[in-house]
């Protein structure tokens, strides 16, 4: 039986990596969780994306995807996913997207990680404190819950940083 998306996870959750799926750019970030502090403290592990290119085929790139997935999961070894839920604002970037974040949920099931899911809203109003806060706000916001001297660049790992930290704030 493969891992399904839960809500309900142990506090042994000590790496959780963050995705904001694309098939262009897909954003990760990873945080690790020091459960021996009181309270528990949140340090960043690693950020970036997985490129692919705009001319390639689309077989060539859910393969660099599912390729550079695997290599990262085998770094990371992260304890939980989060990703963010597919939100567009042009209906031709639907299907691609869907695509890659389909390869994405298959490389996190032949891991055997359980995984979380947060709409936009939700990762706003976590990391923000409101829902429709404004992605400088939630950039700002993930730069100081991760005291960074920067915002994390580029936008897709920030917003895979804020993915991360919504499960760490939901767990």
């Amino acid at each position: 039986m493969l891992p399904s998306p839960t809500s309900h996870l142990q506090l042994t959750i000590t790496k959780i990596l963050g995705l904001d799926p694309g098939l262009a750019s897909l954003g990760f970030g990873a945080i690790s969780i020091s459960a021996h502090t009181r309270p528990p403290t949140v340090a960043l592990i690693d950020f970036g994306i997985i490129q692919t290119p705009a001319r390639t085929e689309i077989g060539s790139r859910l393969q660099t995807i599912y390729e550079d997935m695997h290599s990262l999961l085998d770094e990371i070894q992260p304890d939980l996913v989060a990703i963010e839920q597919l939100f567009f604002y042009k209906m031709g970037n639907t299907i691609p997207v869907a695509q890659a974040r389909g390869v994405i949920l298959l490389v996190i099931a032949q891991h055997k990680i359980p995984w979380v899911e947060f709409t936009p809203s939700q990762i706003k109003q976590a990391v923000a404190g409101y829902g429709n806060a404004k992605k400088p706000d939630v950039q700002a916001a993930v730069a100081r819950e991760l005291a960074l001297d920067k915002i994390p660049r580029p936008d897709d790992a920030a917003d895979a940083l804020a993915a991360a930290l919504t499960a760490w704030m939901q767990i």
